[in-house]
């Protein structure tokens, strides 16, 4: 990256400094240049770690395109962590300047804002049972997975991520996570998610999704 990108755009935080907060507002967001930043959520009183980012990410970008209070706290780990700040207002200046870098996070934009779109069909859902479901469909659609897959799939994912993905209580998540294993329709490891059959899945969610629609047509 370019040293004057930098002098007009750059911060640089040191190690284990705070970038922001859970649930604090937010109207900029971050381009990693070197180091790396810790993201973490609490939960059940328990610093969670949500990902570890480097060079070439991008995070903090959702309090914008959402216009919603940051859903992680980002921290500095390990040294001194270099970024590129931009909020609404900078980002046009950067389009004209650096145009291959502003294409780049609107591509990033883009793909936020889909996941943004596959979220809210989630959320459209009353029943708790439902929303798990299509959030294990939305990782393995993320994974490229497709639904009529007859193999098992195993997805990188854990209780917690899936309770914040889908907005029910973790409790309550596991409960319904325990059941589909009982019933042999998936397997629960550490930090993975083995789905058996989830062309079934889908038709499930297909059907829940059909009966949605008629009662609002």
């Amino acid at each position: 990256m370019a040293d004057s990108l930098f002098d007009k755009f750059g911060k640089t935080f040191n190690a284990n400094q705070i970038l922001f907060c859970e649930h604090e507002p937010g109207n900029d967001f971050y381009l990693i240049q070197s180091g790396q930043v810790k993201l973490f959520k609490v939960v059940d009183d328990k610093e969670k770690t949500i990902d570890m980012l480097e060079a070439g990410d991008i995070f903090g970008e959702m309090a914008i395109l959402e216009e919603a209070p940051r859903s992680a706290t980002a921290v500095a780990y390990g040294g001194p962590v270099k970024v590129l700040n931009f909020n609404k207002a900078n980002f046009e200046t950067l389009m004209g300047s650096n145009p291959q870098l502003a294409i780049k996070l609107l591509k990033i934009f883009s793909k936020r804002i889909m996941e943004a779109k596959r979220r809210l069909l989630i959320l459209n859902f009353p029943e708790t049972e439902t929303r798990v479901v299509d959030t294990l469909l939305m990782l393995a659609e993320q994974k490229g997975i497709a639904m009529d897959e007859l193999e098992p799939v195993e997805l990188e994912t854990d209780e917690e991520q899936i309770s914040n993905w889908c907005a029910v209580r973790l409790d309550e998540t596991r409960k319904i996570l325990k059941r589909y294993e009982n019933l042999n329709k998936m397997q629960i490891k550490a930090g993975k998610v083995i789905i058996k059959n989830i062309a079934e899945l889908n038709r499930f969610i297909y059907n829940k999704r059909k009966l949605q629609y008629e009662e609002y047509s």
